[in-house]
């Protein structure tokens, strides 16, 4: 099975000089990312959510065998926290079905605020369509128990395994595959801190643990500061090979 790893983000000022060279246009940096990696996570998703247009320029734009990965809106994920969805999914697959065989996985992180209400997650699942592949990331402490792990199972949705400063990294593997966010090793800050070759290793091991279980999997880096990201990602990939 398939191991995809790259970043949360590809367009930062503080890369240049790590994945693009000084001077390079914002558009023009997705450009050298394709080089090195074969997937991304698209964060600004959450801010704004791109226009139809925008995802049929990435199906275009991006190379045979890319997949783009793309966070949910904080209008679905955290002002309304999944309340009367509909609107909102139907977009999403107006936008999903025009990214074609370049989607992979859509990351819906739930507010830290939204405390357990399986009533209304069961409902979102179940209005998701199959073909439309979802994680979910869990900040509210009290969503990580063997009843939310059950219901994920239920509908194929990925519980997304979390890294980072005061996170609880839980190895549950609830769908046909695995979703790994890495916010980086600072216990003190999230997205702070650069992965050690000990630590890599480590991931690598649980990598091919999955892989043995027939899972697909993919890891995004999310400690995104003086370029830690980009490194981590390219030697956990150099490593799993």
């Amino acid at each position: 099975m398939n191991v995809h790893i790259g970043t949360s983000g590809w367009s930062y000022d503080h890369w240049q000089g790590v994945l693009y060279p000084y001077g390079v246009a914002p558009w023009q940096r997705l450009g050298y990312y394709v080089q090195q990696f074969q997937t991304v996570e698209l964060n600004s998703s959450f801010y704004k959510w791109p226009t139809l247009a925008a995802f049929k320029s990435w199906q275009r734009r991006l190379p045979q065998g890319f997949l783009l990965s793309v966070k949910a809106p904080r209008g679905l994920t955290h002002a309304k926290c999944l309340y009367a969805p509909e609107q909102w999914i139907n977009r999403i697959k107006m936008c999903w079905h025009e990214l074609g065989d370049k989607r992979a996985i859509l990351l819906v992180q739930l507010s830290p605020n939204f405390a357990p209400d399986y009533k209304r997650l069961q409902y979102f699942l179940q209005l998701v369509p199959d073909w439309v592949r979802i994680t979910v990331e869990f900040r509210h402490p009290a969503w990580h128990v063997e009843a939310t792990f059950r219901l994920l199972e239920q509908y194929g949705a990925a519980y997304c395994i979390m890294s980072g400063a005061h996170l609880p990294c839980i190895l549950r593997a609830t769908a046909p595959f695995v979703y790994v966010r890495m916010h980086g090793p600072d216990r003190q800050h999230l997205y702070g801190g650069s992965y050690s070759d000990n630590d890599l290793h480590w991931w690598k091991s649980r990598i091919k643990e999955w892989q043995a279980q027939g899972k697909e999997v993919y890891v995004y880096f999310n400690n995104d500061g003086g370029g830690n990201a980009v490194r981590n990602a390219a030697t956990l990939q150099r490593m799993v090979g």
